[in-house]
């Protein structure tokens, strides 16, 4: 169990990454932040606490790898790497710019990002593969993959969570940002997947299950993950989409909405009296 100092200092990480998500999409332009934002405690944990990444050499080949299948949430991965030094804060401003480093979906020409992605379903794929290399080449590293729940509908990802079963890949695991709603609407109303824990526990992995703005849970969970031997783990992350923002929260509408002048003030002024209470 981590010490509460830990947990205050990750907190107050999560926090600055919604204040970095919410600069990027600034106002009069779309930027996804309720799936972003439903990931900041995630990100926090894993770039600042779980994960062995080298803040000066992102391509140490010794790192762990994170894959965000759900590229459309870039922000909030861009967010962390700005926070390890990545890249300039000046970045941030130029997001989906022609002059600037950062476009709306991963990229291979940002420090940090391991794969190009986006076209949903694809992202475990790819971990699969990576966690077989790493297997290969004998690096005791680990794999993680970030899913969507409106990602539950691809047949290609179902594909890649056998072949990680088939393959006992323990130094693989896989969040699912599980915050019920997609680009147009509640999940359930439009590809009702129910049962996702027994789904993927009858593929053959282990599944957690933790509340996703929890930091205690959330490394529990991870920790617990490292332990597991003979197959890959899910973590199912409970979470709210929109976090952090009181008119965004459980709204599809902010999935890829915009802020004007108004709601981007009022945005900016929930999260810094947040800052007050950590």
């Amino acid at each position: 169990m981590a010490n509460e100092a830990v947990i205050r200092e990750l907190k107050a990480i999560a926090l600055q990454l919604r204040c970095n998500v919410l600069e990027m999409i600034g106002t009069g332009k779309a930027g996804h932040w309720g799936g972003s934002s439903s990931l900041a405690e995630t990100m926090a944990v894993l770039y600042f606490h779980s994960m062995n990444v080298d803040r000066n050499n992102p391509k140490n080949p010794e790192r762990d790898r994170l894959l965000l299948s759900k590229g459309h949430a870039a922000l909030i991965q861009y967010a962390a790497l700005c926070e390890l030094g990545y890249f300039p804060r000046e970045e941030l401003q130029r997001v989906k710019s022609l002059n600037g480093l950062l476009q709306g979906h991963p990229d291979l020409t940002v420090p940090g990002i391991e794969a190009v992605t986006g076209s949903l379903g694809q992202g475990l794929s790819l971990g699969v593969g990576m966690s077989l290399a790493l297997r290969l080449d004998k690096i005791p590293n680990r794999v993680y993959v970030i899913m969507g729940d409106g990602e539950q509908s691809e047949g290609q990802l179902w594909e890649a969570a056998m072949a990680a079963s088939n393959f006992k890949l323990d130094n693989l695991t896989a969040f699912l940002d599980w915050n019920k709603i997609q680009a147009t609407g509640r999940t359930e109303d439009i590809f009702s997947i129910p049962d996702l824990d027994r789904k993927w526990a009858a593929f053959g992995w282990e599944v957690l299950k933790v509340d996703g703005h929890d930091i205690g849970q959330i490394i529990a969970g991870i920790n617990q993950a490292k332990t597991i031997k003979g197959k890959p783990t899910l973590i199912i992350l409970d979470t709210i989409k929109g976090k952090g923002v009181s008119f965004a929260e459980n709204t599809p509408t902010y999935h890829n909405g915009i802020f004007d002048e108004a709601k981007y003030a009022q945005a900016k002024a929930e999260l810094e009296a947040q800052k007050e209470t950590i």
